[in-house]
């Protein structure tokens, strides 16, 4: 099980980076991207199959297939700003997070523009 090796690495990770803050304060904070990009790395087996279903089922229900990538899109701008966001927060810079979040949440809007602009459409023709 996948949930397993995470869990491992990270408790792992984490006993180094307590022993690291005695000594070597500045190195805890690369052990913990480290172990993000790792946890990130073991995961992306898991993405690829949740994408492909989605493109299947997508395929299916006659989807827009310019919708399913915005959609994913989205998704993995809001994953990856999350990770981001952790990892400043981690090392003391939340002026940053807030940035990175702000920023994000920016971009996801304006690219979502589209399938609002479509909703609004079919709205409108299905309103008198």
């Amino acid at each position: 099980m996948e949930i397993i090796k995470i869990i491992g690495i990270a408790l792992v990770a984490l006993i180094i980076i307590i022993l690291l803050k005695q000594y070597k304060p500045e190195f805890a904070i690369y052990i913990s991207l480290l172990t993000g990009v790792l946890i990130l790395v073991l995961v992306m087996d898991e993405l690829t199959g949740i994408m492909s279903l989605i493109q299947t089922i997508a395929n299916k229900a006659s989807i827009n297939q310019q919708f399913l990538t915005i959609l994913i899109k989205i998704t993995g701008i809001a994953f990856l700003s999350e990770f981001a966001v952790s990892i400043c927060k981690d090392s003391g810079e939340g002026a940053i997070a807030s940035k990175i979040e702000l920023g994000s949440k920016i971009i996801i809007i304006s690219m979502s523009i589209p399938i609002l602009s479509s909703l609004l459409e079919i709205i409108l023709k299905v309103l008198p």
